[in-house]
């Protein structure tokens, strides 16, 4: 599938610009690290080297189970004759064995999630209003967690290793717990630079994840920032991209160390490790 593209007039200069970036990074055990650049998904190993993990495949979200499986989506458009979308979810195990999670079939991904929990849950919602969030045991029974009926466009997920669930809810985070009730962890971080005219209100705040203290980390990709919420609600900005970047997702590691994943003005992707002693690596 190519890239949908829009074109930005910037500084007297054009630049095509990604119309839906990718927002997931994750590491496995072993440290490899996996993200797409929506034309193949790579592996960063641990000693540095880059290769193609998946190929050929339009993949915005990944995730990880315990036995160390990576999976992903493949989404592409028929064309407009049809004006119909097609999506598969695949899977890769640690061997670099690929298959099909679930068989190729139309419209967007649903009725599946990469939000995994220790257990192996996995977590989705229908994005309706109100918006239900669904539950899928490692036996693959469903079953209907919550329904937040205040809840306005739910997007982008992240879950604890314990279960709680953290989403992004027309620009604000939100968390709900193992027993199903909702809170409001943080609002008014979804910002835009003037810098980011191409960045609609869905696409400011992007990717979300965690670290071992309950910290929540967002992808801020409307003002080119990495911002972490507390506990108790306290944001604090962690990192900035510098021009023409911008962060779609990351991880903490387990040492300490952030990885960033950030999308340009002309559709690269690239990853930024900032180490706990402030060295930073580009890949």
């Amino acid at each position: 599938m190519k890239r949908a593209v829009l074109t930005l007039f910037l500084f007297g200069l054009s630049f095509p610009l990604l119309a839906h970036p990718p927002v997931s990074i994750v590491m496995d055990r072993e440290g490899n690290v996996f993200y797409s650049d929506l034309e193949r998904v790579w592996m960063i190993a641990p000693d540095g080297r880059k290769s193609v993990a998946v190929p050929n495949v339009h993949t915005h979200e990944l995730g990880l189970d315990a036995a160390g499986n990576l999976y992903g989506e493949h989404v592409w458009y028929e064309g407009d004759a049809t004006k119909q979308y097609g999506h598969r979810v695949w899977r890769r195990t640690p061997q670099g064995r690929v298959t099909d999670v679930i068989p190729p079939r139309r419209g967007y991904p649903s009725g599946y999630g990469f939000a995994r929990d220790a257990s192996g849950a996995t977590y989705w919602t229908d994005r309706g209003t109100p918006a239900r969030f669904f539950k899928q045991s490692p036996s693959g029974e469903v079953s209907t967690v919550a329904v937040c009926r205040d809840c306005r466009e739910v997007r982008w997920m992240t879950v604890a290793p314990e279960g709680t669930l953290y989403f992004v809810d027309a620009g604000e985070i939100k968390e709900m717990s193992t027993a199903g009730r909702f809170r409001t962890r943080t609002s008014g971080i979804a910002r835009r630079r003037w810098t980011q005219p191409q960045v609609n209100a869905q696409h400011r705040v992007m990717g979300l994840w965690t670290d071992g203290a309950r910290n929540v980390y967002a992808a801020v990709y409307g003002s080119r920032e990495v911002i972490r919420v507390s506990p108790d609600g306290r944001a604090q900005v962690v990192a900035t991209s510098r021009l023409p970047w911008a962060p779609t997702g990351g991880l903490v590691a387990g040492n300490g160390d952030l990885w960033i994943l950030e999308c340009s003005y002309t559709n690269a992707i690239r990853v930024r490790r900032i180490a706990r002693d402030g060295k930073v690596t580009v890949f």
